[in-house]
């Protein structure tokens, strides 16, 4: 099979997020909607500096991976033609839908994932804070898209697609878009409400192009009321080292330091962020519960 030069388009999307990012700090300046915090940007952007490099090591590795898989067997063989495009889109946004939710809901994920949610706040450059360990592991979320028969190029090329997209509904600026569009794609609504810590927003709208899985698999939530940003126990640092390490440090303490079986440690890796073996723990799931019942009475 011929395999033709893809681009790296993060890296020519750089210049992009550079001149947004400055667009919207003008913008924001301009409508008085708030004050815009720098050093939260530029932990921000020092947070996806540090992606993009170690993403030079993660990605030749990952690349690696899929060609082992991929030259071992795969079932159908799936040429670069304009029909594998459309149905390697659907396929990526589908692994990403549940790469994403698991994420949320498996604190070993979620260790590396809550780099992407610590910024109290919510613009263009919250999407540039991106994890520095993360993409050494997810990518088992798209093998079977390789045991299937799509090209690790092909696979590589519509993850940097999905994440150039998912950059522009990080913003506050943008209210609603177009019914018919709020229906079907992500959109800066649907993803406020996934960043947000008010209860009935935790976990929801894992998406990344799609809306429509999240409508499919019941994790949708529409945004009603201004969205609080964050996490539920905030860390309040500008450090990138302690941004990238600390849900890590702090994962690895509480496997060490509980004083029960080693089952019930290694569940500190499995379980949802905030469970503790003892019943302690309140997790998202509790949360949302409390808050429909707050409502109901």
């Amino acid at each position: 099979m011929n395999t033709p030069e893809l681009p790296n388009l993060i890296h020519y999307a750089i210049p992009f997020f550079i001149a947004t990012v400055i667009i919207e700090v003008l913008l924001t300046a301009k409508l008085k909607t708030e004050d815009y915090d720098y050093k939260d940007a530029a932990s921000s952007i020092a947070m996806g500096l540090g992606n993009v490099a170690i993403g030079l090591v993660s990605k030749a590795l990952v690349l690696g991976a899929f060609y082992v898989v991929y030259n071992t067997v795969h079932l159908f063989e799936i040429p670069f033609v304009w029909w594998a495009w459309l149905l390697v889109f659907f396929a990526d946004d589908f692994a990403y839908y549940w790469f994403h939710r698991i994420s949320h809901e498996s604190r070993f994920f979620w260790a590396s994932h809550v780099v992407h949610h610590s910024s109290q706040h919510y613009n263009l450059s919250t999407a540039l804070r991106q994890t520095w360990s993360g993409s050494f592991y997810s990518f088992i979320f798209w093998l079977p898209l390789v045991f299937i028969g799509f090209h690790p190029l092909m696979i590589l090329t519509q993850m940097s697609i999905s994440l150039l997209y998912q950059y522009w509904i990080h913003t506050e600026l943008i209210g609603k878009m177009p019914k018919w569009f709020e229906a079907v794609f992500n959109t800066p609504s649907h993803h406020r409400v996934h960043h947000a810590t008010n209860p009935q927003y935790l976990d929801r709208n894992h998406a990344g192009i799609l809306i429509i899985w999240d409508k499919f698999f019941g994790t949708f939530e529409p945004e009603v009321e201004q969205p609080v940003y964050g996490l539920v126990s905030n860390i309040d640092t500008h450090n990138p080292i302690k941004i990238a390490l600390h849900e890590w440090i702090s994962m690895f303490k509480d496997v060490g330091n509980a004083k029960t079986s080693l089952g019930n440690k290694l569940k500190y890796l499995i379980k949802p962020p905030g469970w503790k073996h003892d019943g302690t723990g309140i997790l998202s799931t509790k949360l949302r519960e409390d808050w429909k019942n707050s409502k109901q009475n």
